[in-house]
C-alpha cells in the first residue's frame, strides 16, 4: 500500500532510527579502549623484562659464587699452611710422660717460628721433635685405610697435620754438657752441679737409671717430667744415636697449654725451670717472639697428636 493515505508526519515518526556513526577520534588521540590495551601490553612486557633481568643477575651471582668458593678455600689453605709451617701449631697430648706439667688430653701450642729465626733450645725448654732414631718402632700406628692414609700423608707433607713420629720432652743437656745421675742428694747433675726440678711428677725420683753422658755437638739430652713412665734419652743410650736428639730435628718449643680452658697456662722455659747450672757455653735467651706467637694460636686450626707413651 505504501504511504498513500497516511500523513507525512506519521511516517517520519514511525521511521527506524539511523545507527549512530562511530565516534571519530581526534587526530593523534587513541580511543580509550585501545589505549588501555596498549598500556597493559607495555606493562606486561615491562614485568617480563624485569623478571629476565633478575634471572640473569641471579645466574651471574651463582656463577660468581662457584668461581669464588675454590678461591676462598685455596686462600684459607694457604694461610693455614703459612701459620702451621712458620708460626704455631697445636698438638694433642695422648699420654702422661710429661705429667704434671702437661696432662693427658691437653692441647699444647708449639712455637715453630723461633727455629727459623736462629733460636736453639736451652735447658728446661719443653720441645717437640721428630723421632730421632726410631724410638717409636714398638708403638702401634693406627690403620687409616689407603684413601684416608693418602690424604693424611699429603696433609702432613704440606704441614697441615703433624707427623705421627713427633715426641715431646724437656731439654736437660745442651751440646758440650755432661749430664749424670745422680749427685749426693739424688739429683740430676749438669756439669757437676745439681739442678732443681720442681716440675717432676710427685713421687718420682729424678732418675732410677744411673747414667753419665757428655752431649755431642749439635745434639740434646731430653727427659720427661714423669720420669717413671717416660722412655726418654735414658732408655735409648745403647741404641744408635746414644739417646741424643739432633737439634735439627726439633720442631719447636711448647709455649702454652691452650685447651681445656681450665688448664690454660704458659709453659716457662730455660732458666725459669732449670736453675743453678754452670754452663759449658753461653746460655740462649728466652725467645722474644713469644707474645707474637701466642697472638696467632687461635688462628691455627690444625691439631695433631704427639706420640708420648711408655715408648715416647
Amino acid at each position: 500500500m505504501g504511504t498513500r493515505g497516511r500523513p507525512r508526519h506519521a511516517s517520519e515518526e514511525n521511521a527506524l532510527p539511523e545507527p549512530a556513526a562511530p565516534e571519530q577520534a581526534a587526530p593523534g588521540q587513541a580511543v580509550s579502549g585501545q589505549a588501555v590495551s596498549a598500556d597493559a601490553s607495555r606493562a606486561g612486557r615491562g614485568r617480563a623484562e624485569r623478571r629476565r633481568t633478575a634471572q640473569r643477575a641471579k645466574r651471574r651471582r651463582q656463577r660468581s659464587l662457584v668461581r669464588e668458593v675454590p678461591l676462598v678455600i685455596g686462600v684459607a689453605l694457604a694461610i693455614t699452611l703459612l701459620l702451621q709451617t712458620f708460626l704455631v701449631q697445636v698438638f694433642s697430648i695422648p699420654s702422661g710422660s710429661m705429667q704434671n706439667t702437661i696432662a693427658i688430653g691437653d692441647r699444647v701450642a708449639v712455637d715453630k717460628l723461633s727455629p727459623w729465626l736462629g733460636w736453639t733450645p736451652q735447658r728446661g725448654d719443653v720441645v717437640v721433635f721428630n723421632d730421632p732414631s726410631d724410638w717409636l718402632r714398638n708403638d702401634p700406628v693406627p690403620s687409616s685405610g689407603p684413601v684416608l692414609g693418602a690424604v693424611k700423608s699429603t696433609f702432613t707433607f704440606l704441614g697441615l697435620l703433624p707427623s705421627d713420629r713427633d715426641l715431646i720432652k724437656r731439654v736437660i743437656g745442651l751440646p758440650g754438657d755432661t749430664v749424670a745421675c745422680c749427685g749426693a742428694d739424688g739429683k740430676i747433675t749438669v756439669n757437676g752441679h745439681e739442678i732443681d726440678e720442681p716440675y717432676l711428677y710427685a713421687g718420682n725420683a729424678p732418675s732410677r737409671i744411673p747414667f753419665k753422658v757428655t752431649v755431642p755437638a749439635g745434639e740434646l739430652w731430653v727427659m720427661g717430667d714423669h720420669r717413671d713412665i717416660s722412655a726418654d734419652s735414658r732408655y735409648h743410650m745403647s741404641e744408635p744415636g746414644g739417646g741424643f736428639v739432633p737439634e735439627k730435628d726439633v720442631v719447636g718449643r711448647a709455649v702454652a697449654i691452650v685447651w681445656p680452658i681450665s688448664r690454660w697456662q704458659t709453659l716457662p722455659g730455660g732458666q725459669q725451670s732449670v736453675r743453678q747450672v754452670s754452663s759449658a757455653g753461653p746460655l740462649h735467651p728466652v725467645p722474644a717472639e713469644l707474645p707474637i706467637v701466642m697472638g696467632v694460636v687461635a688462628a691455627a686450626p690444625g691439631v695433631g697428636r704427639l706420640r708420648r707413651g711408655r715408648r715416647g
